[in-house]
């Protein structure tokens, strides 16, 4: 797709550009993500993943469309619902994706619009690393960690790989394969795009880091993280590039 006949179909913010909000309990924070995506023009689909609140009416109040999961699935089975559904509208030229909880700011999706508009590169990666002012001392140890030995599996250093702000273009996303349910598919997307040769690059954002609760559990998620790689390293021994 021509990203200069699509921005000239829908002026500056470019409306085929949507975003994609994979949320699980999340209601009192995602109505003011969404508002602040709509207030720049992009479109909203949000995924809730069986929230047992009422994360799915906040949405759609807010002005996002809304798919829910009976039951809680996982950020992975999120994202691939969300990636479906946009396939199948069959009329974006990027997809953005960030998290429902406040810890990525909706304002800076130009940010990565921008980015894409001037450089062409079809995936960009929100990087926190560069200035991680109020990031946990052991979210910042792991995502360093994590992101040098995800970087060495791909053979393309990606400074933040654990950062779930990101910009696909959207002809991208019928190859993209997720197994992993939870948050190691952000880890498992990259590795499939790097065996593609899809090029990728970062995008410099801010680390917000306040008093909201994350889904994240660094013990739990590196051992997923870890059994992700393996189950990938079975699958693709030609594709191991550390050995």
């Amino acid at each position: 797709m021509n990203m200069e006949s699509n921005s000239a179909k829908g002026g500056e913010s470019g409306p085929n550009i949507c975003a994609l909000i994979p949320a699980y309990c999340e209601a009192a924070a995602i109505g003011r993500v969404v508002e602040v995506i709509r207030g720049l023009s992009f479109p909203v689909l949000v995924v809730d993943d069986g929230s047992t609140d009422d994360t799915a009416g906040v949405a759609e109040r807010a002005g996002a469309r809304v798919i829910r999961h009976e039951r809680n699935r996982g950020k992975g089975a999120a994202l691939q619902t969300g990636f479906r559904t946009l396939i199948a509208d069959g009329y974006w030229t990027g997809v953005v994706t960030l998290d429902a909880d406040g810890q990525h700011d909706p304002a800076e999706i130009p940010k990565f619009v921008d980015a894409f508009r001037r450089t062409a590169i079809p995936v960009l990666i929100g990087n926190r690393m560069w200035n991680p002012v109020g990031m946990p001392r052991i979210r910042r140890w792991t995502n360093r960690y994590m992101s040098w030995l995800l970087s060495r599996e791909m053979g393309h250093y990606i400074p933040d790989t654990q950062c779930g702000f990101r910009f696909f273009r959207a002809d991208l996303l019928p190859h993209v394969e997720i197994r992993a349910a939870r948050f190691a598919a952000e880890s498992e997307i990259l590795l499939h795009l790097a065996a593609r040769g899809v090029r990728m690059d970062s995008v410099r954002i801010r680390s917000i880091y306040g008093r909201e609760r994350s889904n994240i559990h660094p013990l739990a998620d590196t051992i997923r993280f870890y059994r992700m790689l393996y189950e990938w390293r079975r699958r693709h021994p030609h594709r191991h590039l550390s050995a």
